[in-house]
């Protein structure tokens, strides 16, 4: 390299003219070569050469010239796009996705103060901006909104029906701008009440003539112990004089990975759900005054995932000679193709009842219970039912985008711009089958969390490695208990979009703004399943096949785990792919569907047909803004004000079981809202800027609430209970306050305090009330028709989501930036990056079945701290490293949540994470680099908890690792 690159910024100035063109609008700033420096730090050498600015703009504006490369250089573009808008907003160019250790877009996006993620199978895969989960948050690509969707664990939220948005469906290399805006404007779309993330890719002016760049990289994970590969390609190029250009860019990986742990699936009271005789009776069971537990279905697990994820962008661009209009056509397609093998060894009567053959049939032969807790930290049992279970998931999401932009100068004053694309996410889960295999009746079980609350040593009583040991049982046997499931899931989700926007410069001061937005959201969910328990009972085996033929021997387990000694580490699971060839599963025959084929006659089976579901949202919002740039005495003085009115037109489809029929449900609901926002920007000292915002936002409640279906149990089945949709579900709204003091003390330097505050006037909640049949038929003869059988004074227990009263959020951001340039040589190319998020909201959750009582809790999916931060060293030329660490406190995910005993409200929640990533650089020579990155150094495990409210009982639900992830590549440029 050997040479010193250099970018100009442009630094506010007291005496500038103060309408210069790069402060028009809060959404539209971006710095001459900003992008050009992003995609050749992503794709290039760690210095590069950006276009040369003047001393002035031709407004007047000083421009500093700041002399920096590589990581540095990313991070003052990240500033320098903070430090021009209006309102509160936060960047990542292109250097920190491609150079941090992150493997897709979630984990850049957390490096931002205020922004959470979650993982599942140890990959990012939603976010959490100051305390506000997915669904609050709205994503746009290239100025349109999105919705990506992919499946998890069912512990990890399984299918994405919802509002949120799954990152990790993208590559991180087809990104070269990560832009997330806290406050609210008129001209940025209604939608959220957490921030809106803007993704941009690359285009091709962002360049200047030919372009060409690869990288490559071979990743590791030293649980799986596989080696996977991982590239991406660019070449960009424009022609006659800049005037056309095209860009594509291709991104591919593959991930084998595998996740191993133990888990509980909740914890379950001990004198509940048809429980053990005389729970008091027990060795410490008097003093456990709140109730006794013990964990619903203890089980080990090795789940084994495979991922292929391929992604591309094309960008055309035409600019004709008289500069006046720019028209661009983006498209993004990305593929993610996954298979998720789940292995389980697990105790299963400790979750069914007396006629399953379930707690009240075990024997209790020894327990140690916690006092404190009432947790059965010990207990050895006979006569229990064990089983060994294959789950095997084919997930595919395909997502594509269109996107066509027509920018034009009418003249110097007045501007326009017109948009208009789709964007469309197709999910499908076409295999989701489970076979289990049992062993009745054992003698000799026990567990024994004493030594360690994640990882209890389990004793099972028999050989759980001998195919003697198990049977499958077949429909005609005593006691049936071995199934066949199939469970199939689909999920496409479409936004198209239309807007348009004129601008005009009054004077100097002010320029007015003015918009319409159409858009349209199309939410389509299809599940299946065999029709029935009954059905689901697997066939026996046939005469001449033995088990050993149909099932195999996993090995290994628990070697990143430090399993107590004495552990079970292998254990004999069904072979699903015998399983497919010995009954022929895979042709959907045994469904017990007319026809067979589950695709056509699934809405015949009522267990799933309340899955199924159309919702379509189609919403038109006009906006006008005043944005200014002036003093305030000798200040600069900045900002915008604006109104936004939407109106939003819903329709949703579902079907219900009735009467042994399926009946299509439609219902509509309209609802309007005017949202004023404000945005101040003032500079009273040279590089302080103080900042406060003001405005009403909206967020659209859950899609899976508002289908009008309806369930009813059976005639004369146990504990009844009935449940209707609700299609007239108002949004959640809040008003919103924010003021943020920053210092932009040095060259690329910063210090700020932002505090904020939301008041969310409603909230959704599923709440539940006792009925008689007869209310219900009074409340909707359609769902609940009087007759059929139904004694019309039984009582039912009805659920129906419902808007509840909201509650206040409040928090404060710290941030934190700067280069140690003032220590001696050898620490000067020293630097760091880190930010602290607090959070803090109440609601008031509904806990009675008259919904008459109410909790007061943390908001689901809020941590209340979290703070990150990278200590980086770069020298500019030809090595730059950086270690990273991010912490997010622990959350409550539901509440309240099932087998709550006697003791107090529960919930289900996530401990606690701290993950530390690491990664290094060499430029080779100018245009070739090698690179280290290591992610999840301490291989941080997943806990998941179930317990109290007040804390006292915090049992382990999941306890998953996924191992720690290297990656060895080379990035080359032209």
């Amino acid at each position: 390299m050997g040479q010193t690159m250099r970018y100009s910024i442009d630094v506010p100035n007291r005496r500038r003219n103060p309408m210069s063109r790069s402060h028009r609008g809060s959404g539209r700033f971006f710095p001459v070569g900003v992008s050009a420096i992003a995609m050749s730090l992503a794709f290039g050498t760690g210095a590069v050469q950006a276009q040369e600015a003047p001393a002035q703009t031709d407004s007047g504006a000083v421009l500093e010239e700041i002399i920096v490369t590589g990581f540095r250089a990313s991070l003052a573009n990240s500033l320098n796009i903070k430090r021009n808008e209006a309102g509160v907003v936060d960047a990542i160019s292109a250097e920190d996705i491609a150079d941090f250790p992150d493997t897709n877009l979630a984990e850049s996006i957390q490096r931002i103060p205020g922004v959470s993620i979650d993982r599942d199978a140890g990959e990012g895969r939603s976010l959490t901006v100051r305390g506000l989960s997915s669904e609050f948050t709205r994503t746009r690509i290239n100025g349109i909104e999105a919705q990506a969707t992919t499946g998890a664990t069912d512990s990890s939220g399984g299918t994405n029906r919802g509002r949120g948005f799954d990152f990790n469906v993208f590559a991180s290399e087809l990104f070269n701008n990560i832009t997330v805006r806290k406050t609210a404007s008129a001209e940025v779309e209604e939608g959220s009440l957490g921030a809106t993330v803007d993704l941009k890719t690359s285009r091709p002016f962002d360049f200047s003539g030919f372009t060409a760049a690869a990288s490559g990289q071979a990743g590791y994970n030293d649980l799986s112990e596989k080696v996977n590969p991982r590239g991406a390609v660019l070449l960009s190029n424009t022609w006659l004089d800049d005037q056309i250009g095209a860009l594509l860019s291709v991104a591919y990986s593959e991930r084998d990975l595998l996740e191993e742990g133990f888990s509980s699936v909740r914890w379950g009271p001990a004198n509940g759900d048809n429980g053990f005789q005389n729970p008091a009776a027990l060795p410490g069971g008097a003093a456990a005054a709140g109730g006794i537990f013990h964990p619903r279905i203890p089980r080990y697990g090795r789940l084994v995932h495979d991922q292929e994820r391929t992604g591309a962008t094309l960008s055309l661009q035409a600019r004709p000679a008289e500069g006046n209009t720019t028209v661009s056509f983006d498209v993004l397609y990305s593929k993610l193709d996954s298979t998720r093998q789940e292995n389980f060894l697990e105790a299963w009567s400790l979750s069914r009842n007396a006629t399953q053959g379930g707690k009240p049939q075990v024997d209790i032969v020894q327990t140690e219970i916690d006092s404190q807790t009432g947790e059965m930290l010990f207990a050895r049992l006979d006569d229990m039912d064990i089983r060994s279970e294959q789950r095997f998931d084919v997930l595919q999401t395909e997502f594509t985008q269109y996107t066509l932009n027509v920018d034009h100068d009418f003249s110097e004053t007045v501007r326009g711009s017109v948009t208009g694309g789709r964007a469309k996410s197709k999910f499908d889960n076409p295999v989701q089958t489970t076979v289990l295999m049992d062993r009745q009746d054992t003698d000799g079980y026990s567990w024994d969390f004493r030594q360690n609350r994640n990882l209890p040593l389990i004793s099972y009583g028999f050989d759980v490695t001998s195919p003697s040991s198990w049977v499958i049982t077949g429909p005609t046997g005593a006691n049936p208990r071995s199934e066949i499931r199939m469970n199939p899931t689909f999920q496409t989700n479409v936004y198209d979009t239309a807007q348009g926007d004129l601008a005009w410069d009054i004077n100097d001061t002010f320029s007015a703004k003015g918009g319409v937005n159409w858009k349209r959201f199309k939410s389509d969910a299809q599940a299946f399943a065999r029709p029935s328990a009954t059905s689901n009972v697997s066939p026996a085996l046939p005469a001449g096949t033995t088990l050993a033929s149909v099932t195999q021997l996993l090995t290994g387990f628990g070697k990143g785990l430090n399993l107590p000694s004495g552990s079970v580490t292998s254990w004999l699971v069904p072979d699903l792919a015998a399983f497919e060839r010995l009954f022929n599963i895979n042709c959907n025959c045994d469904t017990g569907v007319p026809g067979g084929d589950f695709r056509r006659q699934g809405l015949e089976n009522s267990a799933t047909v309340a899955n199924w579901r159309n919702v379509e949202e189609e919403s038109l919002g006009f906006w006008a803004q005043v944005d200014w740039n002036a003093e305030l005495g000798d200040m600069p003085f900045r900002g915008n004000v604006g109104v936004r009115q939407v109106e939003t037109d819903v329709t949703a489809t579902g079907y219900s079981f009735v009467n042994g029929a399926t009946r299509p449900v439609t219902g509509k609901n309209s609802y309007k809202d005017t949202l004023p926002s404000i945005n101040l920007s003032l500079e009273p000292v040279d590089d302080v800027i103080l900042r406060a915002a003001a405005a009403k936002v909206m967020s659209r409640p859950p899609v899976t609430n508002l289908t009008p279906v309806f369930t009813l149990t059976a005639l004369n089945a146990p504990n009844p209970s009935a449940s209707l949709g609700n299609v007239t579900l108002e949004p959640y709204r809040a008003d919103t306050v924010d003021l943020s003091l920053e210092w932009y003390f040095a060259k690329e330097s910063l210090i700020s305090f932002a505090w904020f505050y939301k008041d969310i006037s409603t909230f959704v909640q599923t709440t539940q009330q006792t009925m008689t049949y007869a209310q219900l038929t009074a409340m909707n003869a359609e769902a609940f028709p009087a007759g059929g059988g139904r004694d019309p004074n039984l009582t039912y227990v009805f659920s129906t989501p419902t808007n509840t009263p909201g509650g206040p959020l409040k928090g404060f951001e710290i941030s934190f930036q700067a280069p140690f340039s003032f220590l001696p040589e050898g620490f000067n190319n020293l630097g760091v990056q880190a930010n602290y998020t607090h959070v803090s909201s109440k609601i008031d959750y509904c806990t009675t079945a008259a919904c008459s009582v109410f909790v007061t809790a943390d908001l689901v999916n809020l941590s209340p701290d979290a703070w990150n931060g990278t200590l980086y060293y770069d020298d500019g030329e030809k090595f730059n490293a950086r270690v990273s660490v991010a912490y997010r406190s622990g959350y409550y995910q539901q509440v309240p949540a099932a087998n709550a005993g006697t003791r107090g409200i529960v919930a289900n929640g996530k401990s606690a994470t701290t993950t530390f990533d690491a990664s290094a650089s060499y430029n080779v020579t100018e245009n070739f680099t090698i690179s280290f990155e290591a992610l999840n150094l301490t291989n941080e495990a997943n806990r998941q908890y179930h317990g109290e409210l007040d804390g006292v009982r915090n049992s382990t639900y999941v306890y998953h690792k996924t191992g720690r992830q290297f990656f060895l590549g080379a990035r080359y440029k032209l």
